[in-house]
């Protein structure tokens, strides 16, 4: 069918986008088989570092004053001081108040235990299910890191994911703090030397091929200080070199960077005490330029990046540029971005990935990055009617498919999973 006009165009645009089934590439979130590390619920919600990070700007309470608090009367605080004692416009709380309504709850009445009630008497397999249908999300790519405890426990006791489940092999340990991180290796039964080696770069190797065995991971990824560089003598730069980017080429699992994070500027904040800086872009460009075989997956976490970014995505095929990471994740930085993004690369991107924590997160990460994307779609479709070209709903959905789930399957070689529905 072609579209005859702009109202037309509008109105296919948005349904198509609402429809169409979405493949969330990068998340925090768990099979719901692997137990309680799956996060879910209203506390879980509130207490999204996010939020810890704005409530600290409104109420006086020390920090270790509030960590000292129950889960639930963290979550007490932040509704009373976020949401009841100020109106929640920041696109966190936002977030919650869309999730809320998403699940189906009464926002007018304001009760935060009727909501508690209402979600959290459930179980996480029944969570998982109806916000993965709320949500239009089909698949989800975990974040999965063997030198976590509880996490290592469950893979190695043989567990495997549920399938709409996909791993991502997260080695920060690995490289960013090596020193610490070869200690475990050693206990772990890998012989790695206190000095870097042949024989050290062999059982890093060795270490990595057994999770990769293990896993299945559709990508291996880190996140990296906006310092990063390389070439360089470190044992980052070592590890990249001599293991990862063989790796990478021989198994054909491409290496997903994500630049650009100050860890722990207010320490005392925990998680929520993290912060960004500009990258300088010559390690990246040197990975791609040297290493055409290998397959890159980037994002950057500072807004000054992102056009260097884009213009580096029209260099080089073997990077695919992937969603608004963190601090990105705001509708005014969604906009222009994604907006730069096709404008310079056309349908050749990510656009989004919802780097959910908790469950819940999926319901409004994806209505509203929904609901900036279509804006884009049909300011676009619309610049290309007006010279005469012809768009058809058939294109939209071919399109839409693309970008929300194909994309990402044809870039790390899972031609099986590439679906478009005529």
């Amino acid at each position: 069918m072609t579209i005859a006009n702009k109202q037309e165009l509008e109105a296919v645009v948005r349904d198509v986008v609402a429809k169409q089934k979405i493949t969330d590439m990068h998340t925090h979130l768990y099979s719901p088989n692997f137990g309680d590390i799956l996060l879910w619920g209203v506390d879980e919600l509130l207490t999204y570092h996010y939020l810890v990070a704005e409530v600290m700007r409104f109420s006086d309470i020390p920090i270790d004053d509030f960590w000292a608090l129950s889960k639930s009367e963290q979550a007490d605080l932040i509704w009373k001081e976020l949401f009841i004692k100020h109106s929640p416009v920041s696109e966190a709380c936002r977030g919650v108040l869309t999730t809320l309504q998403g699940l189906g709850l009464d926002l007018s009445t304001r009760d935060l235990a009727q909501y508690r009630e209402a979600i959290d008497s459930g179980d996480s397999f029944a969570q998982v299910k109806r916000v993965m249908e709320l949500s239009s999300v089909d698949h989800i790519v975990m974040t999965n890191d063997p030198f976590d405890d509880r996490e290592r426990k469950i893979w190695l006791d043989g567990t495997r994911p549920d399938e709409r489940f996909h791993a991502a092999l997260r080695i920060d340990p690995l490289l960013n703090d090596y020193a610490n991180s070869k200690q475990l290796l050693r206990e772990w039964g890998y012989a790695v030397g206190e000095q870097w080696s042949d024989g050290s770069a062999q059982e890093v190797k060795r270490f990595l091929k057994d999770w990769i065995e293990r896993m299945k991971p559709l990508y291996m990824a880190v996140s990296l200080p906006p310092s990063f560089a390389y070439p360089e003598e470190s044992d980052r730069g070592r590890i990249i070199r001599d293991c990862i980017l063989p790796l990478s080429k021989e198994t054909g699992i491409p290496f997903a960077l994500m630049i650009g994070v100050k860890k722990r500027v207010n320490p005392g904040l925990g998680d929520a005490g993290d912060y960004l800086g500009k990258a300088d872009m010559d390690a990246l460009e040197y990975l791609l330029a040297q290493h055409p075989e290998n397959k890159f997956i980037v994002t950057m976490l500072s807004r000054e990046n992102q056009h260097e970014l884009a213009v580096l995505g029209r260099k080089f095929r073997n990077l695919m540029i992937f969603g608004c990471w963190w601090f990105m994740n705001n509708p005014i930085i969604i906009n222009e971005m994604t907006r730069m993004r096709l404008e310079l690369l056309g349908l050749s991107v990510v656009p989004q990935h919802s780097d959910a924590r908790v469950l819940d997160q999926l319901v409004y990460k994806w209505k509203h990055s929904k609901e900036i994307i279509s804006d884009i779609l049909i300011d676009k479709y619309n610049d290309i009617m007006r010279t005469g070209w012809q768009v058809t709903a058939e294109e939209i959905r071919r399109d839409t498919a693309d970008l929300l789930r194909n994309n990402f399957w044809r870039f790390v070689g899972r031609e099986d999973m590439v679906e478009y529905e005529e």
